[in-house]
């Protein structure tokens, strides 16, 4: 179980793929051929830890590997850690590294490079923050073994070390670290995937092969933990135009895998024999937000940005974009996401759609007019969603000013303190159930897209930590959701799931809302 007290349940067969008992799992497994799938966009940026972009993080666990990972029932597991000890009062902790750890250059991972690689991920993390504030030193003890030592008690170790959220803990070699807010240029992990440099086409395609230096663990693969055995050549990450154009291929076998199809394609895909969609539940749905700036414009006002929770109802929203009753949620005033341990509907109260009460409430702000600058993702779900709140906001007498781009261009304009108003996002379901990894309230007071802030979230964040309990933090965390329906940080827009689909082809295909392809046959 996750020392946050939440339990991670992810589907790990269906009827059609019962994913089969693995044993005494080869060290080495021998590979063949390719697979081509399509993912939720383009991978833009190819950094991990310099980015919370969902995308960037899948690319991520391709390439790269953590000291420990999550399982499906949400437990801490040993990855590239062989082990650790831990002293009687909690202060000081020595990781181990399993042996024959390898970069793709085919140096060797030392425990330098986990102390270079955890220094420069903790300052960009809430987590990490808050870790190395209960620090006092790190330091590599001899080529395998690097030591923590604390000022307090931190009981979040190793879930911080192997939080699936981003970004992620991922280690990389210390050499290539920049200095400051660089980011990385070459490419180099230790995980299961290399990266092809000189294969990669900027709107067409990315090329990942299979990394033949790459010990896995012993254990079959349970989620993000365990042996990650590749058992294909090559994995190619094909950009589409457009969801159907993604999804017309996926019916004929142009490709093999699509992350999330469009809803209106679910019928015909699942009547194809050679096609089979992948149904997730719980935490593996998604949570649909509209990010507010607060830095600048209008919404830095905080009565301005109140206005906005009389203006989304998210069956109005949910059913513009035509998601199915069977992947949704109609109404979820919950931040940390329905059907959760932490699920609460404290303070969500002032989420219902009125937008003649809007329209009186904004009259009575200091709202001159001014344009909200609204980025939008082309043909994404999300703009159908941008475009049913502009509507509302429209009528209750905003100045709203639409402008569509890519999603590449959404996270380099999102970065800047001015320039934009808000943008509609989703995010999955493991990233926001817990007040300590959901992007708008653990990034309180931090240099993270749209800059929200209130010292009332960051005490209650450290209550939250040291709660002594599983009751103790849900209390806690009731709290955080009242400070956060009064801060705004974000207006929920909806729960549901996007279905995933693939060809029968592909076989032991981990049923999850991560796209994971280290144990895929074809």
């Amino acid at each position: 179980m996750s020392g946050f007290g939440l339990t991670k349940r992810q589907l790990l067969s269906t009827g059609a793929l019962a994913l089969p008992a693995l044993a005494g799992l080869p060290r080495v497994a021998r590979a063949a051929g390719s697979i081509t799938v399509v993912l939720e966009s383009e991978v833009v940026v190819l950094d991990p830890h310099a980015t919370t972009a969902a995308i960037t993080r899948s690319f991520g666990y391709q390439i790269f590997d953590t000291l420990f990972a999550q399982d499906s029932n949400g437990t801490i597991r040993p990855q590239m850690a062989e082990g650790h000890t831990v002293s009687a009062d909690g202060l000081n902790w020595r990781f181990t590294l399993r042996d024959g750890l390898a970069f793709h250059d085919g140096a060797p991972v030392t425990a330098a490079d986990c102390v270079a690689s955890l220094r420069r991920w903790a300052s960009r993390d809430s987590l990490g923050r808050m870790l190395l504030a209960a620090m006092q030193e790190m330091r590599a003890e001899d080529a395998r073994s690097f030591s923590i030592v604390l000022k307090e008690p931190f009981p979040l170790m190793l879930d911080v070390l192997g939080k699936p959220n981003a970004p992620v803990p991922f280690i990389m070699p210390a050499r290539i670290l920049p200095e400051g807010d660089g980011r990385i240029t070459e490419i180099i992990g230790s995980g299961p995937f290399t990266f092809v440099r000189d294969q990669w086409r900027t709107g067409d395609r990315m090329v990942l092969r299979r990394n033949a230096r790459y010990v896995p663990r012993a254990e079959p693969p349970d989620f993000l933990a365990g042996g990650k055995v590749v058992k294909i050549d090559e994995l190619v990450l094909k950009t589409m135009p457009d969801d159907s154009t993604g999804a017309n291929a996926l019916s004929v076998g142009e490709i093999d895998y699509m992350q999330y199809l469009p809803f209106d394609f679910l019928g015909p895909l699942g009547r194809n024999r050679d096609v089979r969609l992948m149904g997730l539940k719980g935490i593996d749905m998604f949570q649909g937000n509209f990010r507010l700036n607060h830095a600048s414009g209008p919404f830095a006002d905080p009565a301005v940005r109140k206005v906005m929770w009389k203006l989304v109802d998210q069956k109005q929203v949910m059913d513009a974009i035509g998601i199915p009753a069977q992947f949704r949620v109609e109404h979820c005033p919950s931040f940390w996401m329905c059907d959760t341990p932490l699920e609460t509907k404290a303070g969500g109260e002032v989420a219902r759609l009125d937008i003649e009460g809007a329209k009186a409430e904004l009259a009575r702000t200091g709202y001159k007019g001014e344009p909200v600058i609204m980025l939008e993702v082309s043909g994404s779900i999300s703009q159908t969603a941008a475009h049913v709140l502009a509507e509302n906001m429209k009528k209750a007498g905003f100045t709203v000013d639409e402008q569509v781009m890519d999603w590449g261009t959404v996270l380099a304009r999102r970065a800047r303190p001015e320039g934009w108003g808000l943008f509609p996002v989703y995010a999955n379901g493991v990233d926001m159930m817990s007040p300590l990894t959901h992007f708008y309230v653990a990034n309180n007071c931090s240099d993270y897209p749209g800059r929200s802030c209130d010292a009332r979230i960051t005490t209650l964040l450290q209550e939250f930590v040291k709660a002594p309990d599983a009751a103790a933090r849900k209390q806690v965390a009731e709290q955080i959701q009242v400070a956060a329906y009064d801060l705004t940080p974000s207006v929920i827009w909806g729960q549901f799931s996007r279905p995933a689909g693939y060809r029968t082809r592909l076989k032991n295909l981990i049923q999850s809302s991560f796209p994971m392809f280290w144990q895929v046959e074809v």
